[in-house]
């Protein structure tokens, strides 16, 4: 089974499933996909962090790894140089300076390694046809028209997305023809040609001239790492995270403050329920910002901030009314692709990759095609936070995915979803569903969702709002005005989630899945 945010990336995981592929193969097959017809989301420019369970590892007792596959900020560009580069308050947005080297391609081939069972070359394919031409979406259509200021900025850019000086019209046929030749040069000369040979010379080459600080010096050491997951426990069930520099451990910390209150008693979904959820997602916020950067750069209290002790601390202070006063930090408000894939043997795939922001930098690296990230944006510029900008440094990311083993240990759960900083919010309320509501997949991922932020801009943050989804009642949302939240309900929710969960009966291998609605997102398996 393979549920993703597009028809194309999905069937691609099928076919590439039905040839004899396993979970790891599809799953790269896919993402290359969505590099090509969701390049508003993800790119080869960007970044991947997965969570794999092998079935047949560790004596056939199964093993989960994560795997992340993020860059580093330019060896080049100085705090100070970053400062003045914006409005030294934050990092810039986009543009050239916005760049770190783009971990997603590596990554691909370090999952092949580790687990493919078909070469990169084959897997390929797909996105090479669908990059010299596929019928264009009307979601990507009406992107390309939200960002054209952004990307109209560069020729390069202008030429790919604004073909004539406007966006391409649904349903016609969008070439990619500079990317798929890149594609082809990395299935002829794999990884070390995107970073240690001719498409790092020529996207750094480019970056060069139009201002950016990225060298092929940054590229040519990057490499993708493989670990131990993060995880908790929470009713029994073992959550698994993507460890650091992924912000996963949000949503662990948060489902240990979730479990020290009973939350089927008072009903997954009611308001009361919703306002702990929130207040423990908010808690969680600010213990990353407080503690949490590039594992590089230093230890980050992990163990601490998991432990149970740790939550029933945390779940103290949480009370009827919403707290005004907890040290959060700014929320980004990223644009990801999830998919995810099981194979007929139980291998299992959890796979987030993204440019950041829509379009990312708004860079396409000159005649390579490929669409630059703008994650450096995600580094403070004080010197005091764990995740202040250094050369050389990784940011903190807000990629993550879990999986869920059920009380035996069997794996039965692979999800999440896009979203930026409301990633752990909305992967906390597909969890609690799933467990606590007791909710089928489709379920899970249709219930009426919310998030907290304390507000996107420049400006410091002034206080926390919370937004709910359209669908939800008047007395639901006037329930959580009472209990001291801002509420702003927001009833157009389209292309903002896009959750996917597939579940796996551990007896009888039988599988379910959910795909968000919200999206262009489908489930399909056989």
């Amino acid at each position: 089974m393979v549920a993703s945010s597009h028809p194309l990336v999905t069937s691609t995981g099928l076919r590439t499933l039905a040839a004899g592929g396993n979970a790891v193969d599809a799953a790269v097959a896919s993402g290359l996909v969505a590099a090509v017809v969701m390049p508003e989301m993800c790119g080869l420019g960007g970044d991947l962090f997965a969570l794999v369970h092998d079935p047949a590892a560790n004596g056939g007792a199964g093993r989960v790894s994560s795997v992340q596959g993020s860059g580093i900020a330019p060896r080049g560009a100085s705090l100070e140089a970053m400062r003045q580069a914006h409005d030294g308050v934050r990092m810039p947005s986009n543009g050239p300076l916005s760049v770190t080297v783009p971990g997603m391609v590596h990554a691909y081939f370090t999952l092949l390694e580790q687990w493919g069972s078909r070469p990169f070359a084959e897997l390929v394919e797909p996105a090479i046809d669908y990059a010299r031409g596929h019928a264009i979406s009307p979601v990507l259509v009406s992107f390309i028209a939200k960002f054209a200021d952004l990307l109209g900025r560069l020729p390069a850019s202008a030429r790919v997305f604004l073909p004539g000086g406007h966006p391409p019209e649904p349903g016609s046929v969008f070439r990619q023809e500079d990317l798929a030749r890149t594609l082809e040069t990395v299935a002829a000369g794999g990884a070390d040609v995107f970073y240690q040979g001719e498409i790092a010379e020529r996207i750094s080459a480019y970056l060069a001239e139009v201002g950016g600080a990225l060298r092929t010096t940054d590229f040519a050491d990057h490499r993708t790492t493989v670990s131990a997951p993060l995880s908790t426990t929470y009713r029994d069930h073992t959550v698994f995270q993507t460890a650091l520099p992924s912000q996963g451990i949000i949503l662990l910390e948060a489902l240990n403050i979730a479990e020290c209150f009973d939350l089927p008693a008072l009903g997954v979904g009611t308001a009361a329920a919703t306002h702990l959820l929130v207040e423990a997602i908010r808690l969680a916020f600010a213990d990353r910002h407080a503690y949490l950067k590039d594992p590089a750069a230093g230890e980050s209290p992990v163990d601490q901030l998991l432990s149970k002790d740790w939550a029933a601390r945390r779940a103290a202070r949480i009370g009827d009314r919403a707290q005004t006063d907890i040290s959060a930090g700014r929320f980004d408000e990223g644009h990801t692709t999830y998919l995810n894939v099981v194979d007929g043997d139980g291998m299992m795939v959890s796979l987030i990759q993204s440019v950041a922001a829509n379009f990312g930098s708004g860079v396409v690296a000159g005649d390579t095609g490929v669409v630059l990230n703008n994650r450096a944006s995600a580094f403070s510029l004080d010197d005091r936070h764990p995740n202040v900008y250094a050369p050389g440094k990784k940011p903190m990311h807000t990629l993550n995915c879990y999986l869920i083993a059920d009380p035996a240990g069997q794996l039965v759960v692979t999800g999440g979803t896009p979203g930026g900083d409301r990633q752990p919010q909305w992967n906390l309320q597909t969890v609690v569903g799933l467990v606590d509501g007791g909710w089928d997949a489709q379920q899970t991922v249709e219930q009426p969702l919310w998030f907290s932020s304390t507000g996107f801009g420049s400006g410091p943050a002034t206080g926390f709002e919370l937004t709910l989804e359209g669908r939800v009642g008047e007395e639901y949302a006037q329930s959580l005005r009472d209990r001291g939240h801002t509420i702003v309900v927001d009833g157009d929710w389209s292309c903002l989630s896009g959750a996917q969960i597939i579940a796996r009966d551990p007896d009888t291998g039988v599988l379910a899945g959910g795909s968000d609605p919200r999206q262009e997102g489908l489930v399909l398996g056989f």
